[in-house]
């Protein structure tokens, strides 16, 4: 990756946390004038959600610049494992506010409630929320694409989460209006476990990180196939891979003919290290060169 290139991910990452920061707020305020209105138990269960989603989007700007510095002497590998920190940062928030929305939906299962009016307002509010997060989703998959970010694949999965929420609450308020009050703590309580859900998906994907766990087996297969289609090779073996942020890290011990120069034998190492790094966005190889005996036929 150019010097270019990585500045241009390093901005749309950060584009991409104030955007996230931005839209939580601005559904906030709309919430909160919707909650007011018609006391809906589930508008405030996406009440609490936006609420989070600032913290957590906060949380994670902070870590991006952070991660974005480059490597420097206390830190020769950079600084792409606070991604992964962000992540389970995020996922604590996600879980608190379902606990938070699991104690409010079962005291209004308990005591119901009937909801006061402004069914209009609140399912014009939920309307907005559902085309503003759709939005932001459509720009974080983008980023995504050009950069691969964990913290940005994190604060994507809740907004995903969001958007089920957002329609559900269209839902409930409407079977509410029409039929049982007990319609909308109900579907609050299915939002929560649906939130806790996708933090624990969030968590296992930050825990991968931290852990230096291996790229998935179709990304090894594509860096063997790589580099055993160089007419020079005569095999690999102690292949190691793992992914810090938006950096993969690529280890392996290259098998070549004995009798190569040392010359020859680092051409051919740099030749497949090139290929090696046009199958990620950022990536760092490290190849080490075993001499094998071939058998003279």
């Amino acid at each position: 990756m150019t010097s270019t290139q990585q500045a241009n991910s390093a901005r749309l990452m950060r584009w991409a946390t104030y955007a996230s920061v931005t839209t939580a707020l601005v559904l906030i305020v709309t919430k909160i004038g919707a909650w007011f209105i018609t006391d809906s138990v589930s508008i405030l269960a996406t009440l609490i959600d936006s609420s989070l989603d600032v913290l957590a989007s906060l949380v994670n700007l902070v870590a991006v610049r952070h991660a974005l510095q480059p490597a420097d002497r206390e830190h020769r590998f950079g600084h792409g494992k606070a991604e992964a920190l962000a992540g389970m940062g995020q996922a604590m928030f996600i879980a608190g506010s379902a606990g938070l929305l699991l104690l409010q939906a079962a005291g209004r299962i308990i005591n119901p409630q009937e909801m006061n009016a402004g069914l209009e307002i609140g399912i014009g509010v939920m309307v907005f929320s559902i085309v503003a997060t759709l939005a932001l989703i459509t720009f974080q998959q983008y980023v995504i694409k050009h950069t691969n970010s964990t913290a940005i694949k994190a604060d994507r999965l809740h907004y995903k989460t969001d958007l089920l929420v957002n329609a559900s609450v269209i839902v409930a308020l409407l079977l509410t209006f029409y039929g049982w009050s007990g319609f909308d703590a109900v579907f609050a309580l299915a939002i929560a476990v649906f939130i806790l859900y996708s933090a624990w998906d969030i968590v296992k994907e930050s825990i991968d990180l931290l852990m230096d766990h291996e790229l998935p087996d179709e990304d090894r297969e594509k860096i063997r196939a790589i580099v055993l289609k160089h007419p020079e090779t005569q095999g690999l073996h102690d292949l190691r891979t793992r992914r810090s942020g938006t950096m993969v890290f690529i280890q392996l011990h290259l098998e070549l003919d004995s009798t190569l120069s040392l010359s020859a034998a680092h051409k051919i190492a740099d030749q497949v290290e090139r290929e090696l790094a046009m199958l990620f966005t950022e990536v760092e190889v490290i190849i080490h060169e075993d001499p094998v005996v071939i058998a003279a036929v």
